[in-house]
């Protein structure tokens, strides 16, 4: 009970340290961010696991009011997964365009959540390029936090792949089928540069 308490006043003593930005209505900004992904594929795909990759790009953000703003971005994002057995990465390259709704819930806190468009640039396995049999176009939804203070934002992702990567292609009578999707955990710093 005790450990408790001391835990809640020194977050509460932390918010009050900090100074965090109010959302102004009508207020208009470009966001430059840049992090890491933790990145793998989910559905029909075996020996899949998790590896890292950089994510990079820009923002542009409109507040509606104090609660409420809207986001729309451009990323270039490093996607795909290594393979257990072999220890070969599985390298997709996407330009994302994320356009998020942000719902403030604290000073700086935001809960956002929307549709993302991703385009693939490049598909390779152990230098081999496999371009052509994946689809070009990825949909996918991010959901997350962001924290805002002194115009720096540290954003958490969770990007939910919905379309498959592969798309159905044969080739000598052999046909590959599989609904294997993106599934993307993105950590970025970014900062709010005013319009």
């Amino acid at each position: 009970m005790i450990m408790k308490k001391l835990i809640m006043l020194a977050v509460a003593a932390m918010f009050a340290t900090v100074n965090v930005n109010a959302q102004t209505a009508g207020e208009m900004y470009i966001k430059p961010m840049a992090g890491g992904t933790l990145t793998t594929m989910v559905g029909d795909v075996e020996d899949a696991k998790m590896k890292f990759g950089f994510v990079g790009g820009a923002e542009f953000g409109y507040n509606i009011n104090q609660q409420f703003a809207v986001t729309a971005g451009v990323l270039y994002t490093m996607q795909g997964a290594k393979n257990k057995i072999a220890d070969a990465n599985f390298n997709l390259d996407y330009l994302n365009i994320p356009v998020l709704a942000n719902v403030y819930v604290a000073p700086g806190l935001a809960i956002k959540a929307g549709p993302q468009l991703g385009i693939l640039m490049r598909a390779k396995q152990d230098g081999y390029d496999l371009k052509d049999w994946c689809n070009k176009v990825d949909f996918s939804i991010p959901v997350g936090l962001s924290y805002e203070f002194d115009d720096f934002v540290i954003d958490a992702r969770y990007n939910i792949g919905l379309t498959k990567i592969n798309k159905e292609v044969t080739n000598g009578g052999w046909t590959s089928h599989g609904s294997a999707r993106n599934s993307v955990i993105m950590l970025t710093v970014g900062y709010k540069i005013p319009l």
